[in-house]
């Protein structure tokens, strides 16, 4: 049996076209694939609750706690270990940090790229970035006595234990720091057949 051209076209169309038009079976590797780009988040909606300010995270417990301790009593856990030189009492440290207490978790204090002399933070923090080279992040454990004390600081209530989670970031020596900061000198212009006073 032939078919004529036209017929032929009429069959392309009928059966072939609908073959290549459906959906083909495919591995389980690929259906997962196309089922992960298929998968697309509901749409999120607008929230009306309210924030209740002021906005006060809490740390989970897990991340309150020192792996470590010095003989002075720091606690302190290396989180992620720098390289290079390490700050002394005289160095000014640029740091990212947060502080919260190590009983609630409660948040206190935090800051991005933050300049803090070494030897101007209380003794535990003190001790602390000494311990960290630059790029270094360690969380450490600050008992009362190398804190605040007995009394209280603003948030922090008297004889707390507390916490910081402290990326070194930089450090400079208080000289290079002063010459940072000191404008730069200008020259005075030099005078062109200038007749010497007597």
């Amino acid at each position: 049996m032939s078919l004529s051209p036209r017929a032929l076209h009429r069959l392309v169309n009928a059966v072939v076209l609908p073959l290549l038009a459906a959906p083909l079976p495919v591995s389980g590797a690929t259906l997962h694939k196309v089922k992960s780009r298929a998968s697309v988040p509901a749409p999120v909606k607008a929230s009306s609750a309210i924030i209740a300010l002021p906005l006060t995270p809490i740390v989970p417990k897990g991340q309150r706690l020192c792996s470590a301790r010095t003989p002075t009593g720091l606690g302190y856990t290396m989180l992620r270990p720098g390289s290079g030189a390490k700050p002394t009492q005289g160095d000014v440290s640029l740091v990212n940090y947060i502080g919260y207490l190590a009983t609630t978790g409660a948040v206190f204090d935090q800051g991005m790229r933050s300049p803090l002399p070494v030897n101007g933070v209380i003794p535990g923090f003190s001790q602390g970035l000494q311990m960290l080279a630059k790029t270094g992040v360690a969380r450490f454990c600050i008992p009362a006595a190398m804190g605040y004390g007995s009394q209280a600081s603003g948030p922090i209530p008297a004889n707390s234990d507390l916490v910081f989670q402290v990326e070194l970031l930089d450090f400079k020596t208080t000289a290079q720091v002063e010459s940072m900061n000191r404008p730069p000198a200008t020259e005075a212009p030099a005078q062109k057949d200038a007749v010497p006073q007597p």
